[in-house]
């Protein structure tokens, strides 16, 4: 089976990374793999790390509904998201990696961010980077 592993944040970037994750593991017959990375420790507001805690089960419960084949990934372990991502999708051995991008001023986008740039330049699988609606 296809593994398909997204990136999850709250944001409008976040959103439309999930939903065309969510479409891209339809289509594919894929099983989706939901990936949120915190760092940890003193970096990390309780209420915010609460927040995403129960987002990440709102999801979860959505998922399940629509019957769309999932795990939930939730890692507090030091990692910046991006290794965080592209180690999951290796030890998965994931067929595509689905991210977020913000849009950026002409000046931005010279620069990419630096987690969507690293995860571009290490996965060792495709990736899918798609901006949120205006």
């Amino acid at each position: 089976m296809p593994k398909i592993v997204v990136g999850f944040i709250r944001s409008p970037e976040g959103e439309a990374a999930l939903k065309t994750a969510i479409d891209e593991a339809k289509l594919r017959s894929a099983q989706l793999i939901v990936v949120h990375s915190m760092y940890g420790g003193r970096r990390e507001d309780e209420t915010e790390v609460l927040a995403y805690r129960q987002e990440l089960e709102a999801v979860d419960k959505q998922l399940t509904a629509d019957g769309v084949d999932h795990r939930m990934h939730e890692y507090v372990r030091g990692l910046s998201p991006s290794e965080d991502l592209t180690r999951t999708a290796k030890e998965e051995n994931a067929d595509l990696i689905v991210i977020g991008l913000r849009r950026r001023t002409p000046t931005g986008k010279f620069l990419l961010g630096s987690n969507a740039q690293e995860i571009l330049l290490d996965a060792d699988c495709p990736v899918l980077a798609v901006k949120a609606d205006q």
